[in-house]
């Protein structure tokens, strides 16, 4: 017989195969060694699709790597299915839109991550350069509609982490159709003047959180639209912006509701709302149910809180009826600061659908060092705790 392996050659024979098994590196694609050119001029759309290709391909994880530089992007579509789901794109460059705002204006989207499963971005900035499009429509020339900076649809197990946005034509961050995605460190920066351009935006998705993140820009900061139900949104600063919104609803007549959100630990300033609710005064059969808002903190914000369901922007073509959205168990728990207005809690609900279980639990907003006003219009609840303004919700 054969003499038995001693100790020390069974030990190193494991830790042979444990960091083997355990600790492999992921294949790396530097998209500078696919063709790309971090000048900001030289289109290297190709080169990162190629990269995606790779990824996409590999039956085990993956990495794209964006160097520092610029790198010039047209519209790029990062689309499933994958064999993998453990797909890495780290950046630590620039992606940059076309700045004639025509290439990719009426495209819908400037990247767009489809039907993808296991996909993270770490870090980057991409510049949408939207400055000139924004121009554009204040003239009331004929204009294209402007892309989204970056979509993830009908995709799962997404991370986006330390990513900044900067000056999207339209919306910066969509998520459609996704489920759990988790982005955190995010940053978005855009002017208060821009149109539309929506910091995150989530529709038709679940199991969605966002973390530690700033946002300032031309519309809502954090928006949901229909579908959009187990949210979590904590520790986020807003301003510029029009705050962090539900809605718009009811914009069709059939269209899925919100429900089971938490934003937490929010901080706004100098925004146009605070924690918004909005519907069209239109037939519906959407809703908006069992949300809470906790502890937020208002500086100097327009309508720190409100529900408005005659939600018409520019008062424009308002379509004038009440609002079929059904809005009920809604919390505001611990909402302190100041309001730039002197009604700063503002429910101005539907006549033939009222808001209820509306509850307010300590709720500090002031005016001017004065305490400041409520106006509630078919609003149903209660109020417990110290709440200024007086609460004028019918119990």
């Amino acid at each position: 017989m054969g003499k038995p392996m001693s100790s020390f050659v069974l030990s190193v024979l494991f830790l042979v195969l444990f960091f083997d098994s355990s600790f492999s590196i992921p294949v790396t694609y530097n998209v500078l060694s696919l063709g790309a050119k971090s000048d900001g001029q030289t289109d290297s759309s190709n080169a990162f699709l190629d990269a995606w290709s790779k990824v996409c391909d590999s039956a085990e994880a993956a990495t794209i790597y964006v160097p520092p530089g610029r790198f010039l992007l047209g519209k790029v579509e990062f689309k499933g299915q994958c064999k993998n789901s453990d797909i890495t794109l780290n950046i630590d460059g620039t992606l940059v839109a076309p700045s004639d705002y025509n290439v990719i204006g009426d495209a819908g989207n400037w990247l767009i991550f489809e039907h993808v499963d296991g996909v993270s971005i770490n870090g980057g900035t991409l510049d949408g350069q939207g400055a000139s499009l924004w121009t554009c429509k204040k003239t009331g020339n004929s204009c294209p509609t402007g892309a989204t900076t970056l979509e993830f649809s009908n995709s799962n197990n997404i991370a986006i982490n330390g990513l900044t946005s900067l000056n999207s034509q339209k919306f910066h961050i969509v998520i459609n159709g996704c489920n759990n995605v988790k982005a955190q460190r995010v940053t978005v920066s855009a002017p208060g003047s821009s149109p539309n351009t929506d910091g995150i935006h989530v529709s038709s998705s679940s199991d969605v959180t966002i973390m530690n993140s700033r946002i300032g820009t031309g519309d809502d900061c954090v928006s949901m639209g229909p579908g959009a139900n187990n949210l979590w949104i904590e520790n986020v600063v807003c301003g510029p912006g029009h705050g962090i919104s539900i809605g718009s609803l009811g914009k069709d007549q059939e269209e899925d509701g919100v429900q089971n959100v938490t934003v937490k630990t929010a901080t706004f300033t100098g925004t146009q709302n605070g924690v918004r609710i909005k519907s069209w005064g239109r037939p519906s059969n959407g809703f908006a149910r069992n949300i809470l808002f906790q502890d937020v903190i208002m500086n100097n914000a327009q309508n720190p809180i409100v529900i408005d369901q005659n939600y018409c922007p520019g008062d424009d073509d308002c379509p004038g009826q009440d609002s079929g959205v059904k809005i009920s168990d809604v919390t505001y728990q611990g909402i302190h600061g100041t309001s730039a207005t002197e009604v700063a809690v503002k429910f101005d609900c539907s006549p033939t659908n009222p808001c209820s279980g509306i509850n307010l639990e300590d709720v500090k907003l002031t005016y001017n060092n004065q305490p400041a006003e409520a106006s509630c219009s078919n609003a149903d609840g209660s109020a417990s705790g110290f709440v200024q303004p007086d609460s004028c919700l019918l119990k």
